[in-house]
């Protein structure tokens, strides 16, 4: 169930709200005159849900290049790996 709070909650009762965001890796919905307004999360929260977005996004990506057939087999990409990091020392 969410965690629904008042901007005014919010104001008088920052560390409380904080707390709870840090305890459990959950967003506060803070609502301004009745209506949903923000969703405060902890940082930590905020750059896993980032990290998820960047993931997904590679995937797409990998997902399209399969479609487009731009893939090779296995052994051949491990040689090409191979090959270019003997060049690079």
């Amino acid at each position: 169930m969410p965690n629904i709070r008042s901007s005014a909650d919010l104001r008088n009762n920052y560390n409380e709200i904080s707390t709870f965001c840090h305890d459990y890796a959950e967003p506060v919905f803070i609502t301004k005159n009745g209506k949903g307004d923000l969703a405060v999360m902890s940082i930590e929260a905020y750059e896993q849900l980032i990290s998820r977005f960047e993931l997904y996004g590679l995937i797409h990506e990998g997902l399209e290049d399969i479609q487009a057939g731009n893939t090779q087999p296995l052994d051949e990409a491990m040689a090409d790996i191979r090959r270019r990091r003997s060049h690079e020392v």
